[in-house]
């Protein structure tokens, strides 16, 4: 699995939205904000708050007291929600998803390996929730 800067920056985006409150009742966070806070190019970030909008983990509000929030708490946020949202498949073979690759030949065990590979890394970050990073952050025992 390669995490790409869309990958990070996402994820760092999600969390500081999730720092700041829950869906509906907390603060909205300005991508300006964001980008100053997480360091992050605001251009880039912009592409990247659309995507998570469009996979249904953000929400946004437009005008001088606009911003972001989540769409549901971060509790019920993955880590793989992310991820899938800004760079689609976990796992990719020659940029194409783990799934759709096909071998011949002696080769045709890595077929295996390779969703093998995607099983055990969709295991973690599927598990991991936003919230789960935000109690480590704070120090609080985790389960």
């Amino acid at each position: 699995m390669y995490v790409s800067a869309r990958a990070d920056y996402a994820l760092r985006a999600m969390l500081a939205v999730a720092a700041a409150g829950s869906p509906g009742g907390g603060e909205l966070v300005k991508a300006a904000a964001l980008a100053e806070n997480q360091d992050i190019p605001l251009s880039f970030l912009q592409g990247i708050l659309l995507d998570l909008r469009r996979a249904g983990l953000l929400h946004s509000h437009r005008g001088a007291d606009g911003g972001y929030a989540l769409t549901r708490p971060a509790t019920e946020i993955s880590v793989g929600d992310v991820l899938r949202a800004v760079g689609g498949a976990l796992t990719s073979v020659r940029g194409l998803p783990a799934q759709g690759i096909g071998y011949h030949g002696v080769a045709t065990g890595l077929r295996d390996v390779w969703l093998a590979v995607d099983g055990a890394i969709a295991l973690v970050v599927d598990r991991t929730t936003l919230a789960d990073l935000l109690t480590q952050e704070s120090g609080a025992p985790t389960g």
